[in-house]
């Protein structure tokens, strides 16, 4: 009873202090200013400033093979664990080998491992929304890109969203201190072979490391192709997927998201994964998330809530507001020769009877999805829905003027 007492009360502490923190960095508290790089941030600015010091220290091959192999060692970190294990949890792994994924994927700089589980959830939850906090339809490729990472309201941990990790004490105490391992890391490179070896080993890499996570923010929600109707901009991307050892597959993963493997087809390069499965070979790991062959084929139905979004998405790409007037000088006509008595009732009908005429017809919207969008088996109820949407829309804007209060 009391290991499960004190597990209790270490939670309760921990997401009392989350709120705690989410409350001091909010834009309504007075200390809050967002014009100026929080300390937080620092780290980043420091680490770009400093690859400019290889001017100095010189380059060696000897630094550039430690700068290669520390780019693929950490961004399996960043791919394997901070993505594929602690924010998605598509395999399992043993306790220590859980707290050694986070370690390595911490080396990278990238700050805490809830911190970064906890913002890529809400990524998830919000994509390419105006909640989403990296989303480049919502505010722009550069600050998805990098930007996001300077407002002082994204350094907080929000733990209520990841309390499948906040109960292990040793992933609290990696997030509390979450440049232990990059210090460590730099510290032995420079041992190992000075300066050279600390600015263009490990300096570079945790550049290039940076920009090749951020690109997936960014990059993959601009350019690439959508094999799959998942409701936000996430693409494939092939190159992207060489440079981030298969994260560039990054409509696939949206698509279905509790898989390992982010490269559904053969041909679909995706080193993590393979590195995963051969872990899996020798028990260091195991349960490896496999998309579904409906999913894979694209034959699996949306669900509900992606459908109401793509069909808002839909409906939202017609001219609402010219239907709007059509609708509203036909009811004005029908009004004048036709005065109505219980006016409320029968201008709703009339607006009704009207759109059928005035808005655009099934066959329009579904050449509209199909250019729009991937093919799905749900493209049926999304036209059908997004003319529903329309009406609304219309009606929203026609019936109020039309009818007294």
């Amino acid at each position: 009873m009391t290991r499960i007492s004190n597990s209790r009360n270490h939670q309760e502490d921990v997401l009392a202090a989350s709120k705690q923190a989410a409350t001091a960095a909010s834009p309504d508290h007075e200390e809050y200013h967002d014009d100026i790089i929080y300390p937080a941030a620092i780290p980043f600015v420091l680490v770009h400033l400093a690859a400019l010091a290889a001017i100095w220290t010189g380059v060696t091959k000897s630094a550039l093979l430690v700068c290669v192999l520390l780019y693929v060692a950490r961004m399996f970190g960043v791919t394997a664990g901070y993505h594929r294990y602690f924010s998605h949890r598509t395999f399992k792994t043993s306790r220590v080998g859980q707290f050694l994924l986070a370690f390595l994927a911490q080396s990278s700089a990238q700050r805490g491992i809830l911190w970064w589980a906890a913002k890529h959830r809400h990524h998830h939850k919000h994509s390419d929304t105006e909640e989403d906090i990296h989303s480049p339809r919502q505010r722009g490729f550069l600050y998805s890109h990098v930007g996001w990472i300077f407002k002082r309201d994204q350094t907080v941990t929000d733990l209520s969203a990841v309390p499948d990790l906040a109960k292990y004490p040793e992933l609290v105490w990696l997030d509390r201190h979450p440049y232990v391992p990059p210090t460590l890391l730099g510290l032995a490179c420079f041992l190992l072979g000075g300066w050279p070896m600390l600015v263009v080993g490990f300096v570079w890499s945790t550049v290039l490391l940076y920009h090749g996570t951020f690109f997936i923010n960014s990059l993959a929600h601009v350019h690439g192709n959508q094999r799959y109707v998942t409701g936000d901009d996430s693409r494939n991307n092939w190159w992207l997927a060489v440079i981030t050892l298969g994260e560039g597959w990054h409509n696939n993963h949206h698509a279905y998201q509790r898989s390992t493997r982010q490269g559904f087809r053969w041909y679909e390069v995706d080193p993590t994964f393979y590195a995963l499965k051969a872990m899996s070979w020798l028990r260091l790991v195991s349960e490896l998330g496999e998309p579904p062959a409906d999913v894979v084929q694209n034959e699996r139905r949306l669900g509900r809530a992606v459908v109401e979004k793509v069909a808002r998405q839909l409906a939202a790409s017609f001219p609402v507001d010219a239907i709007a007037n059509r609708v509203r000088e036909a009811a004005l006509q029908v009004q004048h020769m036709h005065p109505i008595d219980d006016a409320r009732e029968r201008m709703a009908q009339v607006v009704a009877e009207l759109q059928h005429v005035h808005l655009p017809t099934t066959a329009e919207i579904r050449a509209a999805a199909e250019r729009m969008m991937a093919s799905t088996p749900s493209m049926d109820e999304i036209v059908a829905r997004a003319r529903d949407h329309i009406a609304e829309l219309v009606s929203a804007r026609v019936l109020p003027e039309l009818t007294p209060a």
